[in-house]
């Protein structure tokens, strides 16, 4: 069963939209690539992809809207990107969270974030950001180094957006002690389009923080691409979900 919610997130000041699969199970959030909308992940095949788990009633999947991802394709003001991913990673504590905990009836359930190269940059950093509200996270061929994007500028929004920047200085607390009883994926094929590098570098960043984590290097023939992700996901949710 298929249901949408939407509504309108001050913290944004875009209209937020959240679609769920499923009737029980664990509760996995994906994130879209970076100009995808709540339901690409059925069109390009995830949904069915993940059939099984949920006929099962293994998990319920959760999709939302790529409000900050697409800000960063546009090309436009990258301060207002930074300021937007920002709020997006607010956004998605505050508003969507809760918004899976009340359909799941269930106030301190925790949600599984999974993704797709931007997609992946966001689930792993609602992770490092947020290990009260998310346990797991999923990044299949990420894109985890957005700075490349910011045409010289640099703000705190940025940095406190991105875990392979803030994570090596942020000093011993609560959230980090928590975040090193999570755990996270890191999962990249060898084929086009693919850079591996970013995947390592973003496990380095995790593993001297002492975040648990694994790097799943695939294969020449996994491309940066729907069909390696329609692969890869399946096999790892019915492992960790």
């Amino acid at each position: 069963m298929k249901a949408v919610e939407e509504w309108h997130s001050a913290r944004t000041e875009h209209r937020m939209r959240l679609v769920r699969w499923g009737e029980v199970g664990a509760p996995v959030l994906v994130f879209p690539t970076a100009g995808g909308d709540a339901e690409e992940i059925e069109r390009f095949g995830i949904v069915g992809a993940l059939d099984g788990l949920l006929s099962a009633g293994r998990i319920k999947l959760y999709s939302l809207d790529s409000i900050a991802g697409r800000s960063w394709i546009e090309g436009g003001d990258p301060r207002h990107s930074m300021w937007l991913q920002n709020r997006f990673d607010s956004a998605v504590f505050e508003e969507v969270a809760p918004a899976i905990r009340a359909d799941c009836r269930s106030e301190g359930i925790e949600i599984v974030v999974c993704g797709a190269s931007i997609g992946a940059f966001n689930a792993v950093a609602s992770l490092c950001r947020h290990p009260d509200a998310f346990r797991i996270a999923i990044g299949m061929s990420g894109t985890y180094d957005l700075s490349t994007w910011l045409q010289g500028h640099w703000s705190d929004d940025f940095f406190y957006s991105s875990p392979i920047h803030w994570l090596s200085g942020h000093p011993e607390d609560e959230r980090l002690d928590l975040l090193r009883t999570r755990f996270v994926v890191l999962a990249t094929g060898r084929g086009r389009w693919e850079d591996p590098g970013e995947t390592w570098a973003m496990a380095h960043a995790l593993g001297s923080r002492g975040v648990p984590n694994r790097v799943d290097v695939w294969s020449e023939r996994h491309d940066h691409d729907w069909p390696t992700w329609r692969e890869m996901l399946p096999l790892y949710l019915d492992d960790l979900a």
